[in-house]
């Protein structure tokens, strides 16, 4: 059994752990926020999880000092949008850090919704709102219960990542 706290004995180098993740495809998401003023925050993120469908709840691991985490936290929601085979330009400019990035995509303020979604790149959002946080090393994994999904018909084949490119998941 190892105790909660516990540290490895040895650590795997970053650029280890990034060349051994690369060869795990994942499906691409941009995670979205409202800060207390309104102003929508986003960023493309891999790191989603299914947690649980009773209650329904999966996890995002966000960056600190993030701006997309800050709006998460302060506002309390967020929502999850899954990308679909149109999406890859809205996930490179939300991975770009560029600060126009909302003028640049189409995307609505949906009623119940926990961040704006992103209809034009998403072939589903999820709207959650933060169940509890737990900050490692350089990222904080934000645990949200899903209050609502909404799936845009008809539904275009999932955007995936991995081996440091984009792809389409290949038609039934």
């Amino acid at each position: 059994m190892i105790a909660h706290n516990a540290q490895p004995a040895a650590s795997l180098a970053p650029e280890e752990l990034r060349a051994l993740m690369a060869g795990f495809p994942t499906g691409v998401t941009v995670i979205t926020a409202f800060d207390a003023a309104g102003r929508p925050w986003g960023m493309t993120c891999s790191s989603l999880c299914s947690v649980t469908l009773r209650p329904p709840t999966l996890l995002v691991c966000v960056r600190n000092g993030s701006p997309t985490l800050a709006a998460v936290l302060e506002g309390g929601r967020f929502s999850v949008n899954l990308l679909g085979d149109a999406g890859r330009p809205a996930a490179e400019l939300f991975a770009s850090g560029a600060a126009d990035r909302f003028d640049r995509v189409k995307w609505e303020d949906a009623p119940g919704g926990g961040g704006p979604h992103l209809p034009h790149d998403a072939h589903a959002v999820a709207d959650c709102r933060v169940l509890k946080t737990e900050t490692i090393g350089d990222h904080t994994v934000v645990y949200g219960h899903v209050e609502q999904s909404v799936t845009f018909s008809p539904a275009p084949q999932p955007l995936i990542y991995g081996m440091r490119s984009y792809a389409v998941w290949p038609a039934p």
